[in-house]
């Protein structure tokens, strides 16, 4: 297929997609398959059996619509109508949309969601524009809703130098985190001698409370892919992997088939589009790891190695997968690719804040009413983001912190709920972005289990490598359990923060250089809490469970072993 050709077939889908006069759209990302969305959608199915030919009627699978507490979610798009978003849908529910939608009717307003739903306004869809309404299996429905058209204009109408300039002048920074300029990582690579580059998609999202990534890869993976391939023009290289986490299934699947799909379109593979552009993606899945986040670590488990990370430099841009220069970022980021190539840089730069541009998707979960994925311009205040797109906290309780970064990040306290969300914001608190996870917390949240909690998930995910994180991790964990339980000392807090700043100062990598963060960041804000458990032997949220023995009946041995450190028979 060439360029004409692709044009024609674009215009063709997109016409037909247009015609289809009743359309159900029914949720299959997997929050809302396992809460039942395949039933519902064998009874969509079935209650259209009996119409015959009498009215053309579109029945999708599509990816995920947002509010992922309220499902199965089921819309219907009518022409000239505002989309009908339904909730907790159940089979006979289905039925009942069906025969009353066919009649012209309305069906009960008792599971449909309001369509002034704070939720849905507030937000800003760019990445997920076409999430919830294409079939993310179906290559037409991305052509016909404007996908690929980037690429088509990158080979034809720029070179790769005008493409990496689109991305730096475009203000995008990189979305797994760290918050690096994509055009400036973008051009490293395309500057760096070498007969042969690689691009890799970052698909190994392991933060607690996080599943942006993954919910992205289900529901639009032709994005993905997309913008892989306008990396891989930008760059000069010809091969690229996405990386993607053993326990996402259903995304590996889906972009297995979009891969084929592509490639049987020539969207992908060699002389694509019949140009002098060859590009080839592969799949690789990894083993959950944690560390696999990290660069180096995930590009020695793609070459067949154990995912450990190594020393840098030299990075990734001048020496990466097999020793050639390896243009690494996130799916997200990749996601962000195609509208900026599409629309422009400045149309894209004149969303979010000055030094973070664009948009940014959360996944909104913990102690809040609407909790799902959303999508919201860099600088959003976390209270629209908690209050208004959140709907609050459940029953009218009392908001406490929000969590962002995962274990990498810190809690953001109340005092400081009309803070922006962007990168120098969070980092002036003491948290990151991160990849995305936002966890709301009501007063019922106990902050020293909290970081009791992120530190247990480091030092089981803690690869070895080093001393500082393999066993500072466990010392850290060791201490914040005996405040929880009530057995620590004034000693052991100073111990605590003391032991943080080696571990921070000493690892080898990311994950145990930002491992102490929670532990810092809630020692900062709730230091009473800390002090709490070891003055008063007290939970202040009732969370924590208290030895037996108060603190003033300890036996002289048992003090003893306290003060020379050790407790339990665990040393420290």
């Amino acid at each position: 297929m060439n360029r004409a050709e692709f044009i024609e077939r674009a215009e063709e889908l997109r016409a037909n997609f247009q015609k289809v006069p009743l359309r159900l759209l029914v949720c299959y990302s997997t929050p809302c398959i396992s809460s039942g969305a395949p039933p519902v959608k064998e009874a969509l199915e079935e209650a259209l059996q009996g119409q015959g030919d009498q009215v053309e009627i579109a029945i999708t699978a599509t990816g995920c619509m947002g509010p992922c507490s309220r499902g199965p979610l089921v819309t219907v798009q009518r022409p000239g109508h505002p989309d009908a978003v339904y909730e907790k849908v159940t089979p006979e529910q289905a039925r009942q949309i069906v025969e009353c939608h066919l009649a012209g009717a309305e069906p009960s307003q008792d599971s449909r969601v309001p369509a002034e739903l704070s939720f849905f306004t507030k937000q800003k869809r760019i990445v997920l524009e076409n999430s919830g309404r294409i079939d993310p299996e179906n290559i037409e429905d991305y052509i016909a809703a404007g996908g690929y058209g980037a690429l088509v204009r990158a080979l034809h109408e720029m070179t790769p130098e005008t493409v990496c300039e689109a991305v730096t002048a475009s203000g995008l920074r990189g979305r797994g985190g760290g918050g690096y300029p994509t055009g400036l990582k973008w051009q490293l690579v395309r500057k760096s001698p070498g007969e042969r580059k690689f691009v890799v998609a970052n698909g190994d999202e392991g933060d607690p409370g996080a599943y942006m990534d993954r919910t992205l890869m289900e529901s639009d993976p032709h994005r993905i892919l997309e913008g892989m391939a306008l990396a891989g023009y930008a760059t000069g290289a010809e091969q690229g992997y996405i990386y993607v986490r053993g326990e996402y299934p259903v995304a590996a699947d889906r972009l297995r088939k979009a891969i084929r799909d592509a490639e049987r379109m020539g969207l992908l593979g060699g002389r694509v589009l019949e140009s002098s552009f060859s590009f080839r993606i592969d799949i690789r899945i990894g083993a959950g790891a944690f560390v696999c986040g990290e660069e180096t670590a995930l590009m020695a488990s793609i070459m067949g190695r154990r995912g450990q990370p190594v020393p840098r430099p030299p990075y990734p841009a001048q020496k990466g997968l097999w020793g050639a220069p390896t243009l690494l970022n996130n799916v997200e980021t990749f996601g962000n690719i195609a509208p900026i190539v599409r629309d422009g840089a400045e149309a894209f730069a004149a969303v979010g804040t000055e030094k973070s541009r664009g948009t940014k998707i959360f996944a909104l979960c913990g102690e809040v009413e609407n909790s799902g994925l959303i999508e919201v311009p860099m600088g959003t205040p976390l209270r629209e983001i908690v209050f208004d797109i959140g709907g609050g906290l459940p029953g009218g309780g009392s908001f406490k912190a929000a969590q962002t970064g995962g274990p990498s990040g810190g809690c953001i306290p109340a005092a400081h709920l009309d803070t922006p969300v962007d990168y120098e914001s969070l980092q002036a608190l003491g948290s990151i972005m991160g990849s995305g996870g936002l966890i709301v917390m009501s007063e019922k949240t106990c902050m020293v289990d909290v970081a009791k909690f992120f530190m247990e998930f480091c030092l089981d995910e803690s690869c070895g490598k080093c001393v500082p994180c393999r066993a500072g991790t466990v010392q850290l964990y060791r201490l914040l359990r005996r405040i929880c339980d009530g057995s620590a000392t004034e000693r052991d807090l100073a111990n605590l923060e003391q032991l943080c700043s080696l571990v921070r100062d000493g690892s080898l990598c990311g994950l145990g250089m930002t491992a102490p963060n929670p532990v810092l960041n809630t020692l900062h804000y709730f230091r009473d809490e800390y002090l709490a458990h070891i003055r008063e032997r007290k939970c202040p949220a009732g969370v924590c469970r208290m030895t037996e023995v108060p603190f003033a009946q300890m036996s002289d041995e048992l003090l003893r072993r306290i003060s020379a450190g050790r407790h339990n028979g665990e040393a420290f």
